[in-house]
């Protein structure tokens, strides 16, 4: 069965000097939005980049947790960050992926191979096909 999820984004004014909001439909948050936020990283307003990133983040910490279970080696925790990157005129260009994890009873070079796969696996990181993915650090916490 597909599920399928839902924003709503509005806009007003020009590009540069207007803003906008997205609300997510779950009812979990309204988020403003400007020009000036995502084209120079100001605070106060969130960015099309840094919604990918919190799906990114989220998708790849269940994903790992999934690849995880499947070896037997189920996480007591994993904490994910992804860094989206936008350039004007350019688009999105990478995501950086970051990971911290308890995983009792797993050597470090397993748990490398199983982020690795679950960076490929990832059904954002598939979405996000066209844009460099970098695993940038895999940490086993103790």
């Amino acid at each position: 069965m597909a599920v399928t999820s839902r924003a709503d984004a509005q806009w007003s004014d020009g590009l540069a000097s207007g803003s906008g909001s997205v609300a997510l439909a779950s009812g979990a948050g309204e988020f403003s939005m400007t020009w000036k936020a995502r084209s120079e990283g100001v605070d106060g307003a969130t960015t099309p980049e840094e919604l990918l990133a919190a799906a990114h983040s989220s998708c790849f910490s269940m994903a790992l947790t999934h690849e995880l279970e499947g070896n037997g080696t189920p996480p007591a925790w994993v904490k994910t960050s992804a860094q989206v990157s936008f350039v004007p005129g350019t688009g999105v260009t990478a995501s950086v992926l970051t990971v911290a994890a308890k995983v009792p009873g797993i050597a470090d070079e397993d748990f490398q191979r199983i982020a690795a796969a679950a960076k490929d696996g990832c059904p954002v990181s598939q979405a996000l096909a066209g844009v460099e993915i970098t695993l940038s650090g895999a940490t086993l916490m103790d």
